[in-house]
């Protein structure tokens, strides 16, 4: 049964969500099982650092763009069909690459999946939102995310067992196989839910509504958390490595971090679906937490690694449900996926700029000055968030809902 604004009052079958948790794992998936990988491609090229920057970017840069554009689509057609078109496009791009039998054409996959990426990723989102009422949030976008860190924590090791059996083309085929099932498994468990009547809206009406803080806090919060999730995965190896760590221990530390993020998240939705903590405290209180994680990365040794991978995850893992359930319960209903879009953007450039800035610090003075800055920075954006009334109250009462 829906409400009048088209939100729903009862959750969908929980079977139904499964194939969007599904499409959330392989984005995930996809985004690092290839990305680990691409150093044993390019480390035989010239350039081979520029060759593998540019390889990187391409998936990324093609989210920073079209996310929004997707969103927006999403809202005028209806989430499900730009959530099967993104899938088969991203089963599309995986498979070509596999049928050319030709390594020259990675750069057109990656772009490809990129892009189809931006397409199913916030429609997955909105999806979740729709389906599932507002006191149920939280939960549900802890479910979400469970699943897309078990993407990232499985995409590096899957994906290098994949690489050393078959190739490329090996991992590539998997990614085909996974996308178009999924494609199907959506296919036939999502139900369809009717695009809303929309308002007509300017170019300044948007901007309005993406300035407001009800938009703004939660974004920030979410691109400082993959701010420091990326600035983790990237530089705590090169800490570990430091201290004498080998490859073993680093990827160990690693996967710390995103399995922490993977356990924090479906516990942290059922406590802001409950009451026992609100988007302003549990915003609050994930990037303090990020920070410490940050701060102990400056601590030497295999100590200092551990506890700022565990950190960091449990940081990011309490930030991730909570911003996207503020999000959730701030939006006209209308206009959900064009929010998630310009969500995602706000988290893609925290997932450049984080790294960006430390390496930058790390370059001019050490590594551990470019930890402390951007601990610094989440320390100080947590205290903001703290103020009262800086993170809008859901519209329902997360209280009244049972264990």
């Amino acid at each position: 049964m829906s409400a009048p604004d088209g939100s729903t009052n009862e959750p969908a079958a929980r079977w139904r969500l499964w194939p969007l948790y599904a499409a959330g794992f392989t984005t995930a998936f996809g985004a690092h099982g290839i990305a680990a990988n691409l150093g044993n491609f390019t480390s035989h090229r010239a350039e081979s650092l520029l060759v593998l920057g540019g390889l990187l970017a391409l998936y990324d840069g093609a989210e920073v763009l079209l996310k929004p554009v997707f969103g927006t689509l999403a809202d005028r057609i209806g989430a499900r069909p730009v959530l099967l078109g993104g899938l088969i496009g991203f089963a599309a791009a995986s498979a070509a690459f596999v049928l050319a039998h030709n390594t020259g054409l990675l750069w057109l996959a990656r772009l490809g999946q990129g892009a189809a990426a931006s397409a199913f990723s916030p429609a997955a989102s909105t999806l979740v939102a729709r389906l599932n009422p507002a006191a149920k949030h939280g939960r549900a976008f802890g479910s979400y995310g469970f699943y897309k860190s078990l993407g990232y924590t499985a995409g590096p090791l899957l994906g290098g067992a994949l690489v050393y059996a078959g190739g490329l083309p090996l991992l590539f085929g998997v990614m085909t196989a996974l996308a178009a099932l999924v494609a199907c498994w959506a296919a036939l468990a999502v139900p369809a839910v009717l695009p809303l009547p929309r308002a007509r809206q300017t170019v300044l009406d948007l901007a309005r509504r993406l300035s407001q803080g009800s938009f703004l806090r939660p974004t920030t919060a979410l691109a400082c958390a993959t701010a420091a999730l990326s600035v983790g995965v990237g530089f705590l190896p090169v800490s570990g490595a430091a201290a004498g760590l080998g490859p073993v221990a680093t990827g160990a530390a690693v996967s710390v971090l995103a399995a922490c993020a993977a356990v924090v998240q479906p516990r942290t939705g059922r406590a802001l679906d409950n009451g026992r903590l609100t988007s302003r405290t549990g915003l609050a209180a994930g990037l303090l937490i990020t920070a410490a994680g940050l701060a102990c990365a400056m601590l030497p040794g295999l100590t200092g690694v551990l506890a700022a991978a565990a950190l960091i995850g449990t940081g990011t893992g309490v930030i991730t449900p909570i911003g996207f359930a503020a999000l959730a319960s701030t939006t006209p209903t209308e206009h959900l996926g064009q929010t998630m879009g310009a969500a995602e953007l706000g988290r893609e450039l925290g997932d450049a700029g984080g790294p960006l800035l430390v390496g930058a610090i790390a370059t001019a003075a050490t590594l551990t000055s470019g930890y402390a800055a951007l601990a610094v920075l989440l320390a100080a954006t947590s205290a903001v968030l703290a103020r009262p009334g800086q993170v809008a109250a859901v519209k329902t009462d997360r209280s009244s809902v049972d264990n």
